[in-house]
């Protein structure tokens, strides 16, 4: 055993950090001494970090074999320059590896074009999404700004870093090095491919990227080639995050958000240059899975939506749950404070589920209260009906900033279960692990990751799907922290 690894392990067991690691890039009190769960947002200085064995508390189950691959911004600040939105991180994929009982953890940044050169630079030197920066090398086009940093997908033997900007960036899912960008087609070569893609029980992959205010649509098979794809010239807002898919439909919520190009040209980062124009409707898009080019446009109440749980086809009804947030300036005010180490006014994000009768071209929705984010459903019902969505929540968390539990909504009774980890816990997205052999909806695991605020470290948990209240059957202590991240996927051995 090393000895930075020795000394890492010993301080873990402890329960303490020593000067020594808190020198290798740990959290320290300057940044976030009034709001201590946010130290980890102060980012890493580029390294890539590795433990081939982590602390298990509890147990891990045995049939719980497979890797959970996460995604998120990982480095924010070179010398004296930090970002001022948390989108702007650069790309630091982790994955989790679980078998026999035991977890090993590594992440490493996507070595992206602008990563690359900013690494030799020790500066910035392009714009980013929501901080402005001079361009200091030529800009070519999106992938030019690709910080590959949102969600993940493995198709084959490729692991893709997404960012809904601009190309999926291929890695190797074995090491995590990166082997560069993803062209699913000559014609499509610097098209956006959004980090929301949805996989369907059968493996074809869904997908879209929204370009100069039109969409572009993906069919993809299992094996990873492109079947279709289309042009859509539908006045795509200037932020479009996720979508959702049914049998038979895909759903857009394209919300009322413009872009001033003035202020664009004026040297404006595209988040300060966004326009919420509140008075105006959010359009919902539905398009015909068989016909790309049959589209049918509804409006609803202005609504900020960037992330949904699933949809499904109920006769002449298209039902979607997705989680409506704060609107766009509220929220990418929220997203600057933190990265300045304040904690936020708390703009609850809420669970909703949207009916729309296609025949009557009539909508209607139905909410609730609880603060939520990062809907989940089953993989083996995405694009089919549903019973259950799980989600990262808010329990009596007082002033501090993030989820601290965990809930599963039953969408047909309305019933909830709820898990609180306590106030020293930020909860980040689990996923939904179905237990190999079963075909029970919801029979499995819920995989996710969290921080401890006190220990200063971070953790996978392990929870029976549908016994959440019961509490973690195990976590797994890394002997670091990571950066919060966004999404991820878990892949069976």
């Amino acid at each position: 055993m090393s000895t930075t690894r020795r000394q890492l392990l010993t301080a873990l067991l402890a329960g303490g950090l020593s000067p020594e690691l808190l020198a290798l890039g740990l959290p320290a009190d300057g940044f976030a001494a009034h709001a201590p769960e946010l130290a980890p947002l102060r980012g890493l200085a580029g390294q890539d970090l590795a433990a081939d064995r982590t602390v298990i508390e509890g147990r891990l189950p045995p049939g719980l074999r497979g890797t959970l691959f996460r995604n998120g911004p990982g480095l924010m600040s070179r010398g004296e320059e930090r970002y001022r939105h948390w989108f702007d991180g650069d790309g630091f994929v982790q994955a989790w590896s679980l078998a026999d009982g035991q977890a090993r953890h590594q992440g490493r940044f996507v070595q992206t074009e602008k990563f690359r050169a900013e690494q030799a630079a020790g500066r910035f030197l392009l714009p980013a999404f929501g901080t402005a920066i001079p361009a200091q090398r030529p800009v070519r086009g999106p992938d030019s700004l690709n910080v590959a940093n949102t969600s993940v997908l493995l198709q084959g033997d490729a692991l893709y870093a997404l960012w809904e900007g601009g190309s999926a960036y291929a890695l190797d899912p074995k090491t995590l090095q990166t082997r560069g960008v993803k062209t699913w087609a000559p014609e499509l070569r610097g098209m956006p491919f959004s980090a929301h893609p949805k996989v369907a029980p059968d493996g074809t992959v869904w997908n879209f990227g929204s370009y100069n205010g039109r969409l572009v649509v993906y069919e993809i098979d299992a094996a990873g080639a492109i079947k279709r794809h289309t042009l859509l010239d539908v006045r795509s807002p200037a932020m479009l995050h996720d979508f959702a898919v049914s049998q038979h439909h895909l759903v857009f919520l394209l919300a009322p958000i413009g872009m001033d190009a003035a202020a664009l040209r004026a040297g404006s980062s595209m988040i300060d240059a966004m326009r919420w124009a509140g008075e105006q409707p959010t359009r919902v898009l539905v398009v015909d899975k068989a016909d790309f080019t049959r589209c049918r446009i509804f409006e609803m109440p202005a609504a900020q939506v960037f992330h949904f749980g699933n949809a499904w086809d109920d006769g002449g009804l298209l039902r979607v749950d997705y989680v409506q947030s704060a609107a766009l300036p509220e929220f990418n005010q929220a997203a600057q404070q933190i990265m300045r180490g304040e904690r936020t006014s708390r703009d609850v994000s809420t669970p909703r589920v949207l009916e729309i009768d296609l025949a009557r071209g009539r909508l209607s929705v139905a909410q609730r209260s609880e603060a939520v984010e990062f809907p989940v459903v089953d993989p083996r019902v995405v694009t089919q009906r549903h019973r259950f969505v799980w989600y990262p929540t808010a329990i009596d968390t007082g002033p501090r900033w993030g989820f601290n539990g965990l809930m599963r909504l039953d969408i047909e009774s309305g019933a909830r279960e709820r898990f609180s980890f306590g106030a020293d816990t930020v909860v980040e997205e689990h996923v939904m692990v179905p237990r190999p052999g079963s075909t029970r909806e919801g029979e499995g695991w819920l995989v996710g990751t969290g921080y401890d605020v006190r220990r200063q470290r971070s953790f996978l948990s392990v929870f029976d799907a549908l016994r959440l209240s019961d509490g973690p059957i195990g976590r797994a202590w890394l002997p670091y922290w990571v950066p919060y991240g966004f999404h991820g996927r878990f892949y069976a051995a």
